[in-house]
């Protein structure tokens, strides 16, 4: 290969491992805060942020919240 050959094959490469490193618009991504706490991006214009102990206790009642939202879903709107 020429050497322009093989430049602009390495600058095709980089621009692609930047693609891959950011996340793709709405998906979900996850992060640890200088703090120690765990955030979530991609829900909406801010990240979710709670530490271990308030995920867990959301977690364990992942259940309780769908009940909540189906008991109220003719109040709840929707993102769309």
């Amino acid at each position: 290969m020429a050497d322009n050959e093989i430049l602009a094959e390495l600058e095709r490469l980089r621009a692609e491992n930047e693609a891959l490193k950011r996340p793709s618009r709405g998906a979900i991504s996850y992060k640890v805060s200088d703090k120690g706490a765990v955030s979530v991006y991609g829900l909406g214009r801010f990240p979710v942020t709670l530490y271990k102990e308030q995920w867990e206790k959301l977690l364990d009642r992942a259940g309780e919240v769908r009940e909540f939202i189906a008991a109220n879903a003719d109040k709840l709107k929707t993102k769309e």
